[in-house]
């Protein structure tokens, strides 16, 4: 198996990107939602959180039933068992990355080998 791994992405609604990659430790999801669409269901995790980057866009997601406005540069993290539905205003594109709340070790700094 190759060490590295590079994509381009696609404009396809979605793309997991776990097996694409060779992702071990993360999955990540490359969205895009068009105005008016919506998740069609809400849903929570059992073990996994997951963190938000919108791209490009506008929309709402609604946390617990709270509802929160998203759009462009925000970032959100979601904790495991917080009921979650999103939908768009404007075309939205974003990236989701989910992971084991609490399975960070190291990093930066600490994980760096420098040359």
């Amino acid at each position: 198996m190759k060490k590295f791994s590079k994509i381009t992405l696609e404009t396809t609604p979605r793309v997991e990107l776990k097996e694409t990659l060779s992702l071990t430790g993360c999955e990540i999801s490359h969205n895009i939602l068009k105005a008016g669409q919506a998740v069609p269901f809400f849903h929570a995790h059992k073990e996994n959180e997951e963190i938000y980057f919108f791209i490009e866009g506008n929309g709402a997601m609604v946390l617990d039933g709270e509802k929160i406005a998203v759009g462009k540069n925000d970032i959100l993290r979601v904790s495991p068992p917080v009921m979650r539905k999103m939908r768009a205003v404007t075309d939205l594109r974003y990236l989701c990355i989910q992971v084991k709340e609490n399975s960070l070790t190291q990093w930066t700094k600490e994980d760096a080998i420098c040359a």
